[in-house]
């Protein structure tokens, strides 16, 4: 894209917003969403984990999520760039040439990228932190869609844990990009990845208020709950959080890095058989394929397996 075509894009964009949310401005679900979802973020944690080392189950719909993109510098003192967003994913085995072939050789994967992420460098929190709204939006659109053409992805997913800013600016930010990305067909699913903390969820549930109807899916970070999470505990928090991003896909997840929530080996997926059986699950993820490669995926293949066999 050249600078006037990208120019006069921009200006039809901001133009034509206000109209837009005059007639949608609700939290309805933006596509159809598959019956049988499962997704895993990868390449964060530097493992030389590849797409070909992770199973997949050819019965249920597969995303795999890159982590992550970051508008960040690089460098001993990483510092934000006003939505200027590069490549931080493990891009030797993870590279552009890679994920045509994933595709080509599983019709039902699908590859996207993750923004932002908890750290980065030596352990820097990474901060949404926009210049402004309109110059953090327009430099999102041009960055992301560059990577997006590069990579050949199909969607993102958005998980900023730090802020610098109030949450109507991160909602209006965030809500624009998703708009603008999906209006002009440069991705096909989006999705967010909040999680349970007061400093993080007063900026997602803006997000949602507003743009939710733009949201395919809601990764929401169940691991991030404590550690030995009980069934009927898990159920609950699965409860609030659709009462919370109502309307919304929300996936179960939990982490293969020891993080918190409920594991599998604590019923993890006893939790899931009553979602199911009550119509309410929508998916799995996990966070994240780096870790799983330790102990060779096994808990992937039990959540691909157990997809695949819901009725």
């Amino acid at each position: 894209m050249d600078s006037s075509t990208f120019s006069s894009t921009a200006a039809l964009l901001f133009f034509l917003l206000p109209l837009h949310f005059l007639f949608c401005n609700f939290p309805t679900i933006g596509a159809a969403q598959p019956e049988k979802l499962f997704r895993e973020y990868i390449g964060a944690e530097g493992n030389n984990v590849r797409f070909t080392d992770v199973p997949i189950n050819p019965s249920v719909d597969f995303h795999f999520l890159l982590a992550f993109a970051i508008d960040y510098t690089d460098g001993s003192h990483p510092a934000p760039t006003n939505g200027n967003f590069r490549v931080y994913w493990d891009t030797e085995n993870l590279g552009p040439s890679q994920v045509p072939v994933i595709k080509a050789k599983h019709a039902n994967v699908r590859v996207g990228m993750s923004l932002a992420g908890d750290t980065i460098g030596n352990n820097k929190p990474v901060y949404f932190h926009p210049t402004s709204i309109k110059s953090w939006v327009a430099n999102a659109i041009h960055s992301i869609t560059e990577i997006v053409t590069t990579y050949s992805l199909d969607g993102i997913d958005i998980d900023y844990e730090h802020f610098s800013s109030d949450p109507d600016t991160f909602a209006e930010c965030i809500g624009q990009l998703l708009f603008y990305l999906k209006q002009n067909k440069i991705v096909s699913f989006t999705s967010i990845a909040p999680f349970e903390d007061d400093s993080v969820k007063p900026y997602y549930l803006a997000l949602w208020r507003k743009y939710g109807h733009l949201i395919d899916y809601v990764n929401f970070q169940f691991y991030a709950y404590p550690r030995g999470t009980t069934v009927s505990q898990f159920l609950k928090y699965f409860d609030e959080q659709s009462s919370n991003y109502k309307g919304g896909q929300v996936l179960v997840s939990f982490g293969t890095d020891g993080s918190g929530g409920l594991s599998p080996q604590n019923g993890f997926f006893d939790a899931c058989s009553a979602l199911s059986k009550q119509g309410k699950l929508h998916g799995i993820f996990i966070w994240s394929a780096d870790d799983s490669k330790k102990a060779d995926f096994k808990y992937e293949r039990q959540s691909q397996d157990f997809l695949a066999s819901q009725k």
